[in-house]
C-alpha cells in the first residue's frame, strides 16, 4: 500500500531523508520529465534513476573533502541537473545557495563572496567569464563546474566540466547520508533588501519540512499529480511548493522548456497542479480579452454570461456574499449549457485537468481572479515570504475567498502588531540573515515574532493584506524591489532631476523622469532635435537614449529591477503642484493619479 505524503513526513526530519524515503517508497514511478535537445523530445526519469544520479554526484562532492555546512552555489535552469546538485548537497551535509540564472555578474559575485561559497555550478564557461571578473577575487571559491564542455581557461579559480568532475566517481555504492540535524541549514536564499544589497535568508531543514507539512494539511498533493515547473528554483516559493513538496507526495514534476512556451507545455504536460506568480494568469487573461475584442457580439455575450453565472456559483460554494444573487436553480441549469460551450474551452488552455492552480508571490488582480474562478479554474491565492520558507497562509479548495490570502496554515501563528503590521511565529520562520545579526534583530520583535513589513487585517480568521510599512515594490512576477534606492541610483546621472519608478503588480519596472533643462538641451543637440519642441520628449530616439542611460545608472541592481521603459518631461514635480512633500519626497499616490494615462499606455504597449 502506497504511503501518503503526511505519512512520509512523519518518518523524516531532513530533506536528505525525505528524498531517500521517496526513492525507497516509489522507485519505479516517474519523478521528473524534461525536454532534451539531443533527442528533441520529452524524457522521463524514475525516482530510482534520479536516486542513482544523485548518489553519483554526491560521491563527487564527497571527494572534495569540504567541511560540514560548506556552501555550494547553484546557477542552473530548472531541470534534473539542478535537482541532482541540490540533493547531492543535502545528502552530504552541504548548504545549497540557489541563484538567479539570469542575474547580473556583479550581483552573483557579491553573493559568492558573501556566503563564502566553496563551489559554483553553472551551465557554461561563457557564463562564468563575466562573473570571474566581476570581483577582484574569490578567496573561498575552490572550484567552478560547468554543465557543458568548453575550452580550458586559466584563472585564479579552477574550472572543470561536469563530465570530468563526475568521471572518477562513476563506480561505487551510494554513500550513507551525512549526519545532518533538522536545525542545520538546508539553503541560503538571497532576497533583495532595502539597501539594494541582497540578504541571505538562512532556512533550516526543519523550516522547510514544517512548511511542506503545513501546506499539505491545507491542500492535498497526490502520487498521481503532475506539476508543471517554470518558476526559477532560486525562488523559495518554487523550491518548497514546486520541488520539495512533490518529493514528499511522490508527484511527477515536468520542467517547462521556456517562459515563452508555457502555453504549449501546458497542453503537452496536462498538469494537475500549477504553481505560478500572477503574471502567468494575467497573460492568459490578456490574450483572452484580445480574442474577445475580435469576436462577435454573440460570443462576447456568452462569455460574459458564463463568467457571471460561474462567479455566482463559486460564491455560493464558498459562502461568499455574492452567492446570494440570482437563483441557484436557474444558474445550475444555465451552467449545464455554458460549461461545455465556454468554460471548458478556457480550461483546456491550461491542459484541461488542473485540480489546483496556485497564485503567490504578489497580489492577483480582482478582474483576473474573478474571471478564472468563475470559469471553474481552481485558483488559490496565498501569502508568504522567503523568511517563512515561504507559505504563511493560503486559501483551500473548500474555503476560498480570493479577496484574502486565506487562513494561516496549521502550526503558523499570526497577529496584528503596531501600525497594523502582520507578524508571524512558526516553525517555518528562518534562522536569520547570513552574517547580518543586526538585520535579523530588526525584523524580530522582542517576544520572538517575525515582522513581515506588510499591513493586514484578519477577518473571521482570513488574512487580507492592506498595504506595506516599507516602500518595497513587488512586481507581478514576485520580485521585490526597493524603489527609493533605484530612484537614487538613476538620479546619480545629472540628466535626471527627479525619478519615480513604477512596477507594483506590473510585469516589469518603468521609469518616469523629470529632465534637467541643461541636460535636455545637450541631449537634443546630440540627437539633432529641437529642445524647444516638447513633442520630442516622446520620440523613440529620445526614449532609447534615456533608457540607455537609466540602464547604465541601475546596472548594480538585479536584472529584474532595471527599468525597461521610460516616460519623460521637463516640467518639474513641485510642492506647489502637489507632487512632492515639503521635505521633497515623492507623493507617489498623487503622481500615479497625475500620470495614470501615461502609465497605462506604457504597459499596454509592452
Amino acid at each position: 500500500m502506497t504511503q501518503t505524503a503526511s505519512e512520509t513526513l512523519k518518518k523524516i526530519s531532513t530533506l536528505g531523508q525525505l528524498f531517500s524515503e521517496r526513492v525507497r517508497a516509489s522507485p519505479e514511478a516517474e519523478a521528473y520529465r524534461q525536454f532534451e535537445g539531443e533527442t528533441k523530445g520529452w524524457v522521463g526519469y524514475s525516482w530510482k534513476q534520479i536516486g542513482e544520479r544523485v548518489a553519483h554526484w554526491a560521491r563527487a562532492l564527497d571527494a572534495m573533502q569540504l567541511e560540514h555546512g560548506a556552501r555550494i552555489a547553484v546557477l542552473l535552469p530548472n531541470g534534473i541537473d539542478a535537482v541532482s546538485i541540490d540533493q547531492a548537497c543535502l545528502a552530504r551535509g552541504f548548504v545549497p545557495v540557489p541563484m538567479h540564472a539570469i542575474d547580473t555578474p556583479g550581483s552573483i559575485g557579491y553573493i559568492l563572496n558573501d556566503c563564502q561559497a566553496s563551489m559554483l555550478m553553472l551551465s557554461t564557461r561563457a557564463q562564468w567569464a563575466p562573473i570571474a571578473t566581476a570581483c577582484e577575487q574569490y578567496p573561498h571559491l575552490k572550484l567552478v563546474v560547468t554543465i557543458e564542455d568548453g575550452p580550458d581557461e586559466g584563472g585564479a579559480v579552477p574550472v572543470t566540466c561536469l563530465n570530468s568532475w563526475l568521471a572518477p566517481h562513476a563506480a561505487g555504492t551510494a554513500l550513507p547520508l551525512a549526519p545532518t540535524q533538522k536545525e542545520d541549514l538546508a539553503a541560503i536564499v538571497y532576497t533583495s533588501g532595502t539597501t539594494g544589497k541582497p540578504k541571505g535568508v538562512m532556512l533550516t531543514h526543519d523550516n522547510i519540512v514544517a512548511n511542506i507539512g503545513a501546506v499539505l494539511a491545507r491542500v492535498e498533493a497526490r502520487l498521481d499529480d503532475v506539476f508543471l515547473s517554470f518558476l526559477p528554483l532560486s525562488h523559495t516559493f518554487e523550491r518548497t511548493i514546486g520541488y520539495y513538496l512533490p518529493v514528499a507526495a511522490g508527484s511527477c514534476v515536468v520542467y517547462a522548456r521556456a517562459p515563452a512556451l508555457i502555453a504549449e507545455d501546458l497542453k503537452t504536460a496536462r498538469p494537475t497542479v500549477l504553481v505560478s506568480v500572477p503574471r502567468i494568469y494575467e497573460r492568459f487573461y490578456a490574450k483572452l480579452q484580445e480574442k474577445l475584442a475580435q469576436a462577435g457580439g454573440f460570443k462576447q455575450g456568452m462569455f460574459k454570461l458564463a463568467q457571471q453565472v460561474g462567479w455566482r456559483r463559486f460564491c455560493r460554494r464558498n459562502g461568499m456574499p455574492d452567492g446570494a444573487q440570482g437563483s441557484a436553480l436557474v444558474d445550475g441549469l444555465l451552467w449545464l449549457a455554458l460549461e461545455p460551450l465556454v468554460a471548458k474551452n478556457i480550461l483546456d488552455l491550461f491542459g484541461g485537468r488542473l485540480r489546483v492552480a496556485v497564485s503567490g508571490g504578489a497580489a492577483l488582480s480582482q478582474a483576473v481572479g474573478q474571471c478564472f474562478l468563475g470559469l471553474g479554474l481552481p485558483l488559490l491565492q496565498g501569502y508568504g515570504m522567503t523568511e517563512t520558507a515561504p507559505v504563511v497562509a493560503a486559501n483551500g479548495l473548500d474555503d476560498n475567498w480570493p479577496a484574502t490570502v486565506g487562513r494561516a496554515l496549521e502550526g503558523v501563528e499570526v497577529r496584528i502588531g503596531e501600525n497594523n503590521e502582520l507578524q508571524v511565529r512558526a516553525p517555518s520562520v528562518m534562522k536569520g540573515y547570513w552574517g547580518r545579526p543586526d538585520d535579523t534583530r530588526a525584523v524580530t520583535t522582542a517576544d520572538g515574532w517575525l515582522r513581515t513589513g506588510d499591513q493586514a487585517v484578519i477577518e473571521d480568521g482570513r488574512i487580507r493584506i492592506s498595504g506595506r510599512l516599507k516602500e518595497i515594490m513587488v512586481t507581478s512576477t514576485g520580485e521585490k524591489i526597493p524603489p527609493a534606492d533605484l530612484e537614487l541610483a538613476i538620479m546619480a546621472d545629472p540628466l535626471f532631476e527627479q525619478v519615480m519608478v513604477v512596477g507594483e503588480n506590473r510585469p516589469f519596472v518603468s521609469a518616469f523622469v523629470v529632465l534637467g533643462k541643461d541636460g535636455w538641451r545637450e541631449l537634443t543637440a546630440h540627437l539633432k532635435l529641437d529642445a524647444g519642441d516638447a513633442a520630442n520628449l516622446q520620440t523613440q530616439a529620445v526614449r532609447d537614449a534615456l533608457l540607455s542611460r537609466i540602464k547604465e545608472a541601475s546596472k548594480a541592481f538585479p536584472y529584474y529591477a532595471v527599468p525597461r521603459a521610460v516616460w519623460a518631461t521637463i516640467d518639474p514635480w513641485t510642492i506647489e503642484n502637489g507632487l512632492i512633500t515639503p521635505t521633497l519626497k515623492l507623493k507617489r499616490n498623487a503622481l500615479h493619479a497625475r500620470l495614470e494615462r501615461e502609465i497605462a499606455a506604457i504597459y499596454k504597449k509592452n
